[in-house]
C-alpha cells in the first residue's frame, strides 16, 4: 500500500509542472441593444445583437522563450439564442512566439489593416451594430492565412498577412501594417492589396488628459476589382473621460465613388458610455448615416438613410 502511495505521489509530481506550463482561457462579450431604428422610411424597434462573441485562448511555455498557442472565436446571438453560421467563423488560428515575434496561421478575422484604421478609432462602441464604421470596405480577406507580427522596436510594431487566392477571389490577399505607441501618441499605416483592388490608410490618435482625439485617411483603389472605381474616406472621433463617465463624437465622410456625383455618404454618432466595472458597462447612443441619392451605405437602397437611437448594456468575460 505504502509502495503504491509513493509511486502515485511521483506520478503526479512528474506530470504537474508540465500542466503547469500549459493554460486555456474562456473569453467572450455580450454586447445588447434596445433600439428605435430607422431605414428610409421604414421603422423597426427592438433588441438587437452588436457583435457578441465567446472564445478559447491556449498557451503552452515550450521553453527558452519559445510558446505557442491557438485562438478560437465563435460569434452568437444572444437575443435568440442562434449560433454565427459559420463556428469559429470570427476568428481560429494557431501560433509560435518568441523574442522575434509570432507566427500565425489560420483564419485572422478581420484583417491588421482594419484594427489599425477602423477599428482604432470607432471605440464608443467598439465598432459594432448599427453605429459600426459604415464606410470600411474590408479589401481581401483573413482565412486560410499565415501572419507575422514583429517584436516592439522603439514602440514601433510591424504586422505582415498573406492569404493565397481562392476561387472568387481577385487575387492574393497582401497586408502591410504597422503602429506606433509612444506615450500620449498613437500611429498606424495599413496597405492591403486584393487584386487590383489596393487600400492605402494612415491613423493618428493624440490623448491630451481626459480628452482623446483619433482620425484616420483612407485611399481605397478599383474597389470590387473594377478599373477606376476609387474613394477616399476619413473619419474623426472625440472622447472625453469624466471618472466612469465617457463621452463620444465620430463622424466620418465617404467621398464619391469613381468620380460618379452623389454616391457619397456621411455619419455621425454621439454616445454615453458609463462603466459600471472594468468588464461591464451601460451605454446609448445616437447614430445616423446620410446617403446621397447614389449611395446605400448601411441601408442598401440608394439614398435611404439609417438612423438609430439606442439603450445597450455589454459585459466582457
Amino acid at each position: 500500500m505504502k509502495k503504491t502511495l509513493v509511486l502515485t505521489a511521483l506520478a503526479a509530481a512528474t506530470v504537474a509542472p508540465a500542466f503547469a506550463q500549459s493554460s486555456v482561457t474562456v473569453y467572450g462579450r455580450l454586447n445588447v441593444t434596445m433600439e428605435s431604428r430607422k431605414v428610409g422610411n421604414v421603422t423597426d424597434k427592438g433588441v438587437f445583437n452588436n457583435a457578441s462573441r465567446i472564445g478559447f485562448r491556449g498557451v503552452e511555455d515550450l521553453g527558452g522563450g519559445l510558446k505557442a498557442g491557438f485562438v478560437l472565436e465563435h460569434g452568437f446571438n444572444p437575443t435568440n439564442g442562434t449560433a454565427a453560421g459559420t463556428f469559429w467563423g470570427r476568428e481560429s488560428n494557431v501560433y509560435l512566439a518568441g523574442n522575434w515575434g509570432k507566427l500565425r496561421m489560420g483564419n485572422m478575422g478581420p484583417t491588421m489593416a482594419y484594427f489599425t484604421l477602423a477599428d482604432y478609432i470607432s471605440n464608443h462602441n467598439h465598432d459594432t451594430g448599427v453605429s459600426e464604421d459604415a464606410f470600411y470596405l474590408y479589401p481581401g480577406r483573413a482565412n486560410y492565412m499565415v501572419a507575422y507580427t514583429s517584436p516592439t522596436m522603439g514602440g514601433v510594431t510591424f504586422d505582415a498577412q498573406i492569404a493565397e487566392e481562392r476561387p472568387g477571389d481577385l487575387g492574393r490577399t497582401l497586408v502591410l501594417t504597422a503602429n506606433y505607441e509612444g506615450g500620449p501618441l498613437h500611429l498606424g499605416a495599413a496597405y492591403e492589396k486584393n487584386g487590383d483592388n489596393k487600400e492605402m490608410g494612415v491613423r493618428a490618435a493624440y490623448d491630451i488628459g481626459a480628452v482623446t482625439l483619433g482620425a484616420y485617411y483612407i485611399r481605397n483603389t478599383d474597389i470590387g476589382g473594377i478599373a477606376g472605381a476609387d474613394r477616399s474616406s476619413m473619419r474623426v472621433s472625440a472622447m472625453y473621460t469624466m471618472g466612469a463617465t465617457e463621452l463620444h463624437l465620430n463622424i466620418g465622410r465617404a467621398g464619391d465613388v469613381g468620380g460618379v456625383a452623389d454616391t457619397g455618404a456621411t455619419q455621425m454618432t454621439a454616445g454615453v458610455n458609463y462603466n459600471l466595472s472594468k468588464r461591464t458597462k451601460v451605454y446609448g447612443f445616437y447614430t445616423k448615416v446620410n446617403n446621397q441619392t447614389g449611395a446605400a451605405y448601411v441601408s442598401g437602397a440608394a439614398g435611404a438613410d439609417v438612423s438609430s437611437l439606442a439603450l445597450g448594456v455589454r459585459h466582457n468575460f
